[in-house]
């Protein structure tokens, strides 16, 4: 079955995030048509990007660089949940994204994003760098106003009525995409002799 990784790519205490991230594995999840898991970047243990040899090289010389290539490889396509803070996308998202780089290639991608005008600046600002990875990010995406999609700055998280079918049509395009991708890396990988 096809897994997918949802990513939730802020840190911060009291993040609207949470509420997203489990929303939408909610919602994934009642699908039943892939594997949908939660990775949240809060738990995994990523300092600031402290490898010797660039990612592209796949010479992870740390522990934990060694597990979050695993985890990145594991999966053959994502969604990835952000927030917009300053007209971009938190750090510690671009940090885990830079830190490996050919487990991420020849995958599918589809984002959620939240902030005063839905995050879409975030979404803006991650695409070129998705495309970097060799990540093929999905057209549909779903954007979350902290005016009308949540409560009390961020403490409530109410999804408007169109939001779902937004997760859907997102979800729709990523996973035909996933399974297209997982052939082209099958097709890439030399088999064993």
């Amino acid at each position: 079955m096809t897994k997918i990784g949802i990513i939730l790519g802020s840190t911060r205490t009291g993040r609207a995030g949470e509420r997203v991230a489990h929303w939408v594995l909610e919602q994934a999840r009642q699908r039943g048509d892939a594997d949908y898991e939660l990775i949240d970047l809060a738990e995994v243990d990523l300092p600031q990007i402290d490898e010797p040899f660039p990612p592209a090289m796949g010479r992870y010389t740390h522990p934990y660089t060694q597990q979050w290539a695993r985890t990145v490889a594991a999966y053959d396509g994502y969604v990835i949940i952000t927030p917009e803070y300053n007209r971009s996308f938190p750090g510690v998202l671009k940090n885990a994204l830079d830190r490996v780089y050919a487990e991420w290639n020849n995958k599918a991608v589809g984002l959620v994003s939240y902030g005063m005008d839905g995050g879409v600046r975030a979404v803006e600002a991650l695409r070129p760098v998705l495309g970097a990875l060799q990540l093929a990010d999905v057209a549909p995406q779903v954007t979350l106003n902290m005016r009308t999609d949540f409560a009390d700055f961020g403490a409530k998280f109410t999804p408007g009525e169109h939001q779902g079918p937004a997760l859907a049509a997102m979800l729709d395009q990523l996973l035909p995409w996933s399974n297209a991708l997982a052939q082209t890396r099958a097709s890439a990988t030399p088999s064993p002799s």
